[in-house]
């Protein structure tokens, strides 16, 4: 019996002194052996991670307005669980689509989600509910809070998360340059996606330990990365100039709804990019409701033929080559050249006449005998290429084309229809305006940009675009004697195919454009790219504008009856906006500046009185809809310069919307008004230069920004408004170049 315990006692032992060496060998190999592992792996249990989300760059225009920026946004989740046990699905997905706009089937799919039999404790709602505005979601709490006054309950299973988004302020201002992010954080296209390395910066991180309540750990290790953030930058756009170009666009797209319209304007000094535009446009805010081709850049993806326009460069070229001569003569109308003869405009031509005539009526003919036969192919080739067409610019955007330059030196037909822009030449609109930029600033031909400078707020530094000549093209004196020529093409009231875009008192050089478009291989005989280019004042040029305008609704307008009347509007705002005055008439009694009499127009049709002010090369803006001028502004008998608009009022205030009145007097802006019955504020003195509507408690409200006029004489200041008056606070006839060209002898 002894015996039988002591052996009992010894298997016990046996057994227990065994687990325990299998438990100290575990618990060596676990603490040991494997220490370092498990180590990690109590880690990562207590260690907690935060991301710290960078800031993404801001863009402004040169003046440091927002053009693009981050903004508070909210997310929308739901609690499918919460939802079932209150018996509101139906309820919650209905008030969901009132508000989200989202297929009510879709809401309640998401209110009602379930995984293996169990409703999920959360579900967030996309698009539609994924970052949206303040003002969308107060309306999501308003609905939210009805919910819990009606269940007497503090949950309803709907949720709303801070979350940041981006936000063009100026909706669909510039939106092809800026391009957009989406809500994903993806930078899509234009300056958002070309410099996204600089803008999005760098998210940081926070790591610490925790214990099982999530709190803290006093003594716990901490690894902190700071977020870096994107950094800032300021383009060249002036915002008072893009507007003023983006509403001309407006303006042609109501008269000859073309397929598209493209504007640049620029320094021709620096190359800085004051504005660039494209129209249909779209509002990147709401990125997802566009057309694809809505968000397309023309102005430096799309190849025109240029036409006409092209002629300065077949012009520059002979002027530095001591070619030509403006008063020498040659027979208009038709020149053969071998495998393709061109005729005129017109077809007959004008007889025997001048070159300066040629120039001024847009003749084929000369620039054929100019470019091909007096310049010859590889010359005139040589000129192309270092005017910078068939390559790339350099603009600081992403997807730019090349153009295309393919003349073909052996066949004359190539070289004589180069020579005024069409056949086997394609170019960018970018290009263009970096070539006639050349022309007016001296004959350097630029590098064109559009970042002004970019600031890193993490060095504190700032990186500043400096201008950057390409290479000398044509001397200075040739540059002064083809601005000379080219304002002839303008000033001449008679002849001059430019003429609709002279503006009284400034000197303005340009040139129209009427080109054919190739489809299917064959020039259409009604579908045309027209276009106007130029630059003020020729003295000393300040801006630099070009316009295209594809396919307008009517075959028989060309450029000078289409785009030249836009760019006169644009340039004159654009030269009051930056200072520049016109020149003034000295007569005995002492200087005055150039001024037209406004007629008289109240009680007169619509149409009648645009041909009464047209008869006097003044401005017209209609404002209502109605068929009769019940009020005019100015005043009759008002002296006005020929630029300047003429409001005709034909509607009852009520109805009416408040026009464009950039580049007017104060007194007549503050008289505009008060006949809408709406309330101004003025900030500065002189000529209106910008204007925006806010309301405020209901009421509607105009902010005036006027700048000074500073006289061309004696350097004063001039304003044609009293302290008074602050205290109270187009049809354009076709030309020579409009009518078409005969297909089969010209193209």
């Amino acid at each position: 019996m002894v015996k039988r315990i002591k052996l009992r006692t010894l298997l016990f032992g046996g057994i227990i002194t065994l687990l325990f060496v299998v438990l100290i060998g575990r618990i060596y190999w676990v603490q040991v052996v494997k220490g370092d592992f498990w180590y990690e792996k109590a880690k990562t249990r207590w260690a907690a991670e935060e991301k710290l989300l960078a800031k993404r760059g801001t863009i402004t225009d040169r003046d440091g307005n927002m053009l693009a920026m981050d903004s508070v946004a909210y997310d929308i989740a739901v609690n499918p669980d919460m939802i079932h046990k209150l018996n509101i699905a139906d309820e919650v997905a209905a008030g969901l689509h009132t508000l989200l706009g989202k297929p009510e089937a879709d809401l309640l799919k998401i209110v009602t989600a379930q995984k293996d039999g169990k409703y999920y404790q959360q579900r967030e709602i996309h698009e539609e509910g994924w970052k949206i505005d303040k003002e969308l979601a107060d309306k999501v709490v308003k609905f939210r809070q009805e919910l819990y006054d009606k269940y007497k309950t503090k949950d309803v299973g709907i949720y709303l998360f801070e979350d940041q988004k981006r936000y063009y302020p100026r909706h669909s201002m510039a939106s092809q340059l800026l391009g957009y992010v989406t809500k994903e954080g993806q930078a899509a296209s234009g300056i958002e996606s070309f410099y996204n390395d600089k803008l999005k910066g760098e998210d940081g991180e926070l790591k610490y330990e925790k214990d099982g309540k999530r709190v803290q750990l006093a003594e716990g290790e901490v690894e902190y990365k700071p977020a870096k953030d994107g950094q800032d930058i300021a383009l060249t756009l002036d915002m008072d100039i893009q507007n003023y170009v983006e509403k001309a666009l407006e303006d042609i797209n109501q008269k000859y709804h073309p397929k598209s319209i493209t504007a640049i304007a620029a320094d021709p000094n620096t190359m800085d990019i004051l504005a660039m535009a494209n129209y249909p446009t779209f509002d990147p805010n709401t990125y997802w409701d566009m057309s694809y081709e809505n968000a397309y850049n023309h102005s430096i993806k799309s190849l025109y033929e240029p036409g006409s326009t092209f002629k300065i460069v077949t012009l520059a070229a002979a002027v530095q080559e001591g070619i030509f001569n403006p008063n020498a003569t040659y027979k208009s109308g038709y020149i053969s050249v071998p495998g393709a003869p061109v005729k005129d405009i017109n077809k007959v031509g004008w007889g025997t006449i001048t070159y300066l005539e040629g120039l001024k009526r847009s003749s084929n003919v000369a620039f054929v005998k100019l470019g091909w036969e007096q310049l010859g192919g590889v010359k005139l080739m040589d000129y192309i290429n270092r005017f910078g067409f068939g390559q790339k610019t350099g603009v600081e955007l992403g997807g730019e084309a090349s153009g295309a330059i393919n003349v073909n030196l052996s066949i004359p037909s190539d070289i004589a229809r180069a020579s005024f822009g069409q056949g086997k030449v394609q170019v960018t609109a970018i290009q263009q305006i970096a070539a006639v930029a050349a022309v007016a600033n001296g004959g350097k031909l630029m590098e064109p940009h559009i970042v002004k400078q970019i600031y890193d707020p993490n060095t504190k530094t700032t990186v500043k675009t400096q201008p950057k000549v390409v290479r000398q093209v044509i001397s200075q004196e040739a540059s002064k004697k083809v601005g000379e020529y080219l304002e002839q093409v303008v000033s001449d009231q008679e002849i001059g195919t430019g003429r609709n875009a002279y503006i009284e008192g400034y000197r303005v050089a340009g040139k129209t454009g009427t080109a054919q478009k190739v489809i299917n291989g064959k020039y259409s005989q009604d579908k045309f790219v027209v276009s106007f280019i130029g630059y003020a004042p020729v003295e000393n040029p300040k801006i630099v504008l070009y316009i295209v305008v594809d396919e307008p609704n009517d075959p028989k307008a060309g450029g000078g009856a289409v785009a030249a009347p836009a760019f006169k509007d644009i340039v004159y705002k654009s030269l009051k906006h930056m200072g520049v005055s016109p020149d003034v008439k000295v007569t005995e009694n002492g200087k005055k500046e150039v001024t037209v009499s406004v007629p008289k127009l109240d009680s007169l049709t619509v149409s009648q009185a645009k041909t009464q002010l047209k008869s006097r090369g003044l401005n017209v803006e209609v404002v209502g809809g109605g068929t009769k001028v019940i009020q005019q502004v100015p005043a009759s008998g008002a002296s006005v310069h020929p630029a300047q608009k003429v409001y005709l009022i034909t509607e009852q205030r009520d109805k009416l919307k408040i026009p464009d009145m950039t580049g007017i007097s104060l007194r007549d802006a503050l008289e505009i008004a008060s006949v809408l019955d709406i309330r101004a504020t003025v900030k500065g003195e002189g000529y209106v230069v910008s204007q925006k509507q806010i309301t405020k408690n209901g009421e509607r409200l105009i902010e005036l920004t006027l700048s000074p006029q500073t006289d061309a004489v004696n350097g004063e200041t001039a304003s044609s408004d009293s302290e008074d008056a602050k205290a109270n606070a187009d049809d354009g006839t076709n030309s020579a170049e409009d009518q078409k060209v005969d297909t089969a002898n010209t193209q």
